[in-house]
């Protein structure tokens, strides 16, 4: 699951060069996976390629984005409109990718009624009827971490059943509701932690194995936060 959207970026690129067909080798070039996982991960899509030719990009497009749920749009609610609030809202990937922004909401009465793009900040106490008007919607929690468990739990009471967390803090959802986290500081902390081994005279760097050689194979973390972010982030507020 977490390769999929990695397959399906490569596929896009692909596609942008009107390229008919791909293997599974350069797929998996371009992924950063081997060959024969690539096979047999789309072999669970139903789809097994023709030898000496390979895949079908167009259709192999179909069914990632139709596995994907990509192919109808999921409306963004962006709870805490701080910083990274502010990035995400400005960010286009989104939109491109099928995930349009749909309302920017905040609990601060100095931001309500403040306008970011096309969008103008809504209070908290309207998420209710900011899910009715959306209807099926993905809500991202980009607070405090304080703030972080309240947000969820009014997400959930409003009907939101898919939750994407940025807040640096542990969050409680129910079984039925999705939650993934993205904690860029922590993922700072494992670069750090690698680039420390990489220094002289290290003293871990003896005593710790090396990474696997496909470290971000089934991360699916860089799909999901775009790098045109990195010189806008700053601690959530």
């Amino acid at each position: 699951m977490a390769r999929l959207p990695v397959y399906l970026r490569s596929l896009l690129e692909v596609a942008a060069t009107d390229t008919p067909t791909i293997s599974s080798e350069r797929l998996a070039e371009m992924a950063g996976v081997n060959a024969a996982k690539v096979r047999k991960d789309l072999s669970y899509l139903g789809s097994y390629g023709t030898r000496g030719v390979g895949y079908d990009v167009e259709y192999l497009l179909f069914q990632m984005s139709r596995e994907l749920g990509c192919t109808q749009d999921w409306p963004v609610i962006i709870v805490g409109v701080g910083n990274l609030g502010h990035a995400l809202a400005n960010y286009r990937g989104f939109s491109d990718r099928g995930f349009p922004v749909g309302a920017l909401v905040d609990a601060d009465p100095a931001k309500v009624g403040e306008r970011v793009g096309e969008l103008v900040i809504r209070h908290i106490d309207e998420l209710p009827a900011i899910v009715a008007e959306l209807g099926t919607s993905i809500g991202v929690v980009a607070t405090p971490p304080a703030a972080a468990q309240d947000v969820a739990d009014r997400l959930v009471a409003a009907g939101v059943c898919s939750i994407l967390n940025f807040a640096p803090a542990v969050v409680a959802v129910p079984p039925d509701v999705s939650l993934r986290k993205v904690d860029l500081a922590v993922e700072l902390q494992i670069l750090s932690f690698y680039q420390q081994r990489r220094s002289p005279g290290s003293m871990v760097a003896a005593a710790v194995p090396p990474p696997l050689a496909e470290p971000q194979a089934d991360v699916l973390v860089p799909t999901v936060v775009p790098a045109t972010l990195a010189v806008t982030l700053e601690a959530p507020s």
